[in-house]
């Protein structure tokens, strides 16, 4: 049996949804295939998701950021976690090299933990970076914001991220899905179309679910596997024309909002079936929303590596609508979901998402 060692960064579920699309794909062209997923990231959101045999091998691959909810970024306790992860960097990496050589696996993926790149480089494996984007891309719009007096702690975080360049440095290769950022810390790119999961609408069953009337719109919102702290649910039922389905809790008394948990599909028939989408400018909700026509209505961070990439993304090809945080938290949601449902047609079609069979036929040959 052939073995992939797949390191998955386990900040949000990003990640693993651009994972699973060329994990499956290669399952269809390679036969005997197997997968170790050396990730945080939950083994629930890989049951009925990935298709060739896997297993999980639960170790943090990478800190990524420290969130106060999905649309706030803790700047100094992200740079404090990563120095912890980095204090111990030869060990932490040794740890993980003995962990490789223990399973002898065929190839190492990494989306896009630059310990697991490192390790499988120290360990002779084939190595191979697939991500839009890379760490110290993200942790580079960070420098300098942990506050007054901190010259040290400065220095401290751009060694840090010279620490990751080197280590993605020593990737034999980086499969870059569009849309993606230029990256140089790495020696060798292949560029490849999107990365989109093939989703399967039950529109009529979700309607049914939530007691959508004709002429409603159905909204779902989601964030990326990072829960909401609070939404403004007393605004929301007032909204007349939408239902809304919530990735999260949802108090008792409202009649025109659900829990995704009490909706009977899974989360991409969710995504495929929904009128429209209100999250943050993810990747995989992104190219998903755009390749599958579903209007989209995104919350801005500002201080995200890729955001301004997606959010172009999402108005070329697809339909999209801003909504502020201020309108956001105050419930101020229907100017933005009334432009977004109501949008014309792109005048440019969306690209085809052949990311994940690129992908496929690449990390193939390497097999």
């Amino acid at each position: 049996m052939l073995l992939i060692w797949c390191s998955i960064s386990g900040h949000g579920l990003g990640h693993a949804a651009q994972v699973v699309p060329v994990l499956n794909a290669l399952g269809r062209r390679v036969q005997d295939i197997k997968a170790v997923l050396r990730t945080a990231v939950p083994s629930w959101f890989f049951e009925g998701r990935l298709s060739i045999p896997w297993e999980i091998s639960p170790v943090e691959q990478d800190v990524g950021c420290v969130q106060r909810g999905p649309l706030e970024i803790d700047v100094a306790a992200t740079w404090a976690k990563h120095l912890r992860f980095h204090a111990h960097w030869d060990s932490r990496v040794n740890d993980e090299v003995r962990a490789i050589r223990a399973r002898a696996p065929n190839l190492l993926v990494s989306d896009i933990s630059y310990l697991a790149i490192e390790a499988g480089a120290r360990a002779q494996v084939p190595t191979v970076g697939l991500c839009n984007l890379s760490w110290d891309l993200v942790l580079e719009l960070f420098l300098g914001h942990t506050g007054p007096g901190r010259q040290q702690g400065q220095t401290d975080e751009r060694r840090l991220i010279q620490q990751m360049r080197r280590s993605y440095g020593m990737a034999d290769l980086m499969l870059r899905p569009a849309p993606g950022l230029q990256m140089n810390a790495f020696k060798k790119i292949v560029d490849i179309g999107p990365i989109a999961q093939p989703l399967v609408p039950d529109r009529s069953g979700l309607r049914q679910a939530v007691g959508a009337e004709a002429g409603e719109a159905v909204v779902l919102v989601g964030f990326g596997g990072i829960t909401l702290d609070s939404l403004p649910f007393r605004q929301l039922e007032r909204l007349r024309g939408y239902r809304f389905v919530i990735s999260g809790p949802v108090p008792g008394g409202h009649r025109r909002i659900r829990s995704t948990a009490s909706v009977p599909l899974p989360f991409g028939s969710l995504m495929a079936s929904a009128d429209i989408i209100v999250t943050k400018p993810g990747y995989s909700t992104i190219v998903e929303a755009v390749t599958h026509s579903i209007p989209v209505v995104y919350v801005r961070r500002y201080n995200f590596a890729d955001e301004a990439s997606l959010v172009e993304y999402a108005h070329r090809y697809g339909r999209a609508a801003e909504l502020s945080l201020d309108e956001f938290t105050a419930g101020r949601w229907q100017q933005a979901l009334d432009a977004a449902r109501s949008a014309s047609k792109p005048a440019d079609a969306p690209p085809i998402p052949t990311g994940a069979a690129e992908a496929t036929h690449i990390l193939a040959s390497l097999l």
